[in-house]
């Protein structure tokens, strides 16, 4: 499906975003740029922001101070052309189990309004290793092979920012290796791409860029060439102003 010209954004930029409940601060006046095709990597302990700061992103959330930018346009007033250059990847996988592999691909290809949605499917499926499968019911796929499913569920309409919550969890080599590939040609392919994980083995080699974030704060450490899990440590043992 086309992308929409004016909303062809190469840059998204959170601009000292906040985000508040009540008097939990979730994410504290945070300023940062993303760029197409690169790969970001989100670490962090749990609570520390990083489903925060996607949902900020995929414009779930609004923040309670600051804006989000796509292309140098506030999201506020983009609406849902905006929306139609996000895919988002989370916990939920978003798939009905009793339906096909195949049927789930066209319902949500159809809501998407993507076009030539046979071929459309059919090469989500083979994306996904999944062609042998196309006609099996949800319901019967393991973990794996269900994430495999759902992230071409997410890249249906060919998003340009890709935006994935713990996308390696439950996954075995092959599913891991699988995932690792897709995303490095949709880098290729000029897309947006941020990744909440806890897996350092698995983003090591993958990611362009790192981000830490810790108690609503973040920190930018951009490419890190040494041991990511021996850096995040390093990081979260330091002082945070």
């Amino acid at each position: 499906m086309p992308r929409v010209p004016d909303l062809d954004f190469e840059r998204v930029e959170l601009r000292e975003a906040s985000r508040h409940y009540g008097r939990r601060r979730a994410l504290a006046k945070t300023s940062l740029t993303f760029d197409r095709g690169q790969i970001t990597a989100l670490f962090g302990p749990n609570g520390a922001g990083k489903s925060t700061l996607l949902g900020l992103v995929s414009t779930l959330m609004r923040p309670t101070s600051g804006a989000v930018y796509f292309g140098g346009q506030p999201s506020s007033i983009l609406g849902d052309d905006l929306r139609r250059q996000i895919g988002v990847l989370g916990h939920d996988l978003f798939l009905y189990g009793d339906l096909s592999a195949r049927e789930n691909l066209e319902f949500f290809g159809g809501l998407y309004g993507v076009r030539d949605l046979d071929r459309t499917v059919d090469e989500a499926l083979g994306a996904a290793r999944l062609t042998e499968r196309a006609q099996d019911r949800v319901s019967g796929f393991s973990r794996g092979l269900r994430q495999r499913l759902a992230l071409e569920r997410a890249l249906l309409h060919r998003p340009r920012l890709v935006l994935l919550d713990e996308p390696f969890t439950g996954l075995d080599d092959e599913s891991a290796a699988l995932l690792g590939d897709r995303l490095a040609r949709l880098r290729a392919d000029g897309a947006i791409v941020l990744m909440a994980t806890h897996d350092f083995d698995s983003a090591t080699g993958l990611v362009d860029r790192v981000i830490c974030l810790r108690n609503g704060r973040a920190r930018d450490l951009g490419q890190v060439q040494e041991s990511l899990r021996d850096r995040y440590r390093s990081v979260m043992a330091e002082e945070w102003s």
